[in-house]
């Protein structure tokens, strides 16, 4: 059984999806009282409700399932905002992280796939392809990629130390069902959203103002489930970390181009900016070590999630 905290989240539900299609049987681990979505119904999981950054509670999940595998997604950031001290909060996170770990050895877990981010990047002047391998700025830019890369230097050395294997996942811009609407840092989920309620996109929840060249490495939910669940079942990997992504830019034009694909009469204009650099995350080693090849394009995504909101799930 693999065992997927935040599995019953945005990535998460989607990771499961693609476990169980792979023939795996799951635990879904949540701190709220989990309630099993629509989708995962009829699926062969299996919802607990705990806290990882309580060591017994987690322990007291592998007396009870037999967990080999364990693909760590839930939330546990030191965020400044929320009241908390920030000491405590990082302390806590960071200690919840080092409890999965723990889990992983009591448990004889041969690997533990755990959530990275895009987010690591930032401040590194690179365009073009983003390998795993090139140097990554120190300058602090954000509490989420600081801490993802705090903890990818953990996981280097506790799978150097113990017999677990720690894969980081530095995982791109991801949109498609069950995502955030607004999502804060790039335009595309409310721009779909917009379509789907044929109605004038609302991108006042964006951090910064979005304009028609802005581009990401842009991958669909669905993919991404995929590729997470290929790092967990590969029979062999090679390396620490890998890109999850689509492995190309994709700009504001060519997302508004694939709705207005799926739906004609979607009209949105965005400021133009002028050229700007194109940034993307190389997928080289997880095609090779996982055979992942991304199986939606910005059309047939635009598509797909256009039709799921309309099926009852927009807002």
């Amino acid at each position: 059984m693999i065992l997927v905290t935040g599995g019953l989240g945005f990535i998460g539900s989607h990771t499961v999806r693609a476990l169980t299609d792979a023939g795996e049987e799951c635990v879904l681990l949540q701190r709220r009282e989990p309630t099993l979505p629509e989708h995962l119904a009829g699926l062969p999981v299996h919802t607990v409700q705990a806290d990882i950054s309580d060591l017994d509670a987690l322990l007291a999940v592998g007396k009870k399932y037999p967990i080999t595998g364990i693909v760590h997604l839930a939330v546990s950031l030191p965020w400044v905002n929320d009241g908390a001290d920030p000491v405590d909060s990082f302390g806590q996170s960071l200690e919840s992280f080092l409890n999965i770990v723990r889990a992983a050895q009591a448990w004889g877990v041969r690997r533990v796939v755990t959530a990275s981010t895009i987010g690591v990047y930032m401040g590194t002047p690179v365009e073009g392809a983003l390998t795993e391998d090139m140097p990554l700025s120190l300058e602090f830019t954000h509490a989420i990629p600081t801490f993802k890369k705090i903890t990818e230097l953990v996981a280097g050395h506790l799978s150097n130390t113990t017999d677990v294997q720690i894969v980081n996942a530095r995982i791109s811009g991801t949109w498609g069902p069950g995502g955030h609407l607004p999502d804060p840092f790039f335009a595309a989920p409310s721009l779909i959203q917009a379509a789907a309620l044929r109605r004038e996109p609302d991108l006042s929840g964006l951090a910064q103002p979005a304009h028609a060249e802005d581009s990401l490495d842009l991958m669909y939910v669905r993919d991404t489930g995929r590729a997470l669940a290929l790092l967990q079942l590969a029979g062999e990997l090679h390396h620490p970390t890998y890109n999850v992504a689509s492995g190309r830019a994709t700009s504001n034009t060519e997302v508004i181009a694939a709705i207005r694909s799926a739906e004609p009469a979607f009209d949105a204009e965005l400021p133009s900016a002028g050229a700007q650099p194109a940034a993307w995350l190389d997928i080289t080693r997880l095609r090779q070590d996982t055979g992942f090849e991304p199986e939606y394009d910005t059309a047939a995504a635009a598509a797909d999630y256009i039709a799921w909101l309309r099926a009852g799930n927009a807002r």
